[in-house]
């Protein structure tokens, strides 16, 4: 009997532990989405004008060899801001830690097939992370105020991590993708948030800094 008893009360122990921390992740994300949203925009005409806009790197193509939609609508979304003269350069960042993948460079290479002039295009080579990639912007780019170009759920966790570090961000926000794509990506999410959370509450840095670009004025 009191085997038993022991097992039924570490199950709901157990079971309570887990309750608090599903609803303890759920909090922490819309936390996140609340805060931001003052800051997000999708109007070209209200979104006010910045020096650079950070184009948040993903790869171009998903593991099926087809098209990242995420990707696309990225560089759509850059394009649309740059020459609507809304950001006067782009900063692109992203990973480049493997010989045969680099997403900067690959970003840097649709932009300018779009139209952007390469020298207002600025890479970016160690945006392994967002975090790194919103932090590096202000530390090496030396850029206190900026655009952030992503996805809305993505813009989110990125402007709160630049205004919780005191930097000015905005997001403009890309198209949305949906279907089974857009779940994965939102369940990752959910986790990057809580790592997020802990970049900040433990004083995180980028995995590298550097030397620092000078943008022209």
């Amino acid at each position: 009997m009191m085997g038993r008893w022991w097992w039924k009360n570490l199950i709901k122990w157990l079971s309570g532990m887990l309750l608090a921390g599903f609803l303890l992740l759920i909090a922490g994300y819309f936390i996140i989405s609340a805060y931001s949203q003052p800051y997000l925009y999708q109007s070209l005409t209200e979104i006010p004008e910045n020096k650079c806009g950070l184009v948040l790197g993903t790869s171009k193509y998903v593991a099926e060899g087809t098209e990242n939609l995420f990707y696309r609508y990225r560089i759509e979304a850059a394009v649309r801001l740059y020459k609507s003269k809304k950001v006067r350069y782009l900063i692109v960042s992203g990973d480049n830690r493997y010989r045969n993948y680099n997403e900067p460079v690959t970003m840097q290479k649709d932009l300018v097939e779009a139209g952007v002039p390469v020298n207002h295009i600025y890479l970016d080579y160690a945006g392994f992370r967002t975090f790194d990639s919103v932090v590096r912007c202000r530390e090496i780019f030396g850029q206190q105020k900026f655009t952030i170009i992503s996805q809305p759920f993505h813009n989110e966790r990125a402007v709160f991590i630049a205004r919780t570090k005191g930097i000015e961000a905005i997001g403009y926000n890309a198209r949305e993708v949906s279907g089974v794509p857009a779940w994965k990506v939102h369940i990752r999410e959910a986790g990057a948030r809580i790592r997020g959370y802990f970049d900040l509450l433990t004083g995180a840095q980028p995995h590298f800094l550097g030397k620092k670009v000078t943008i022209p004025d």
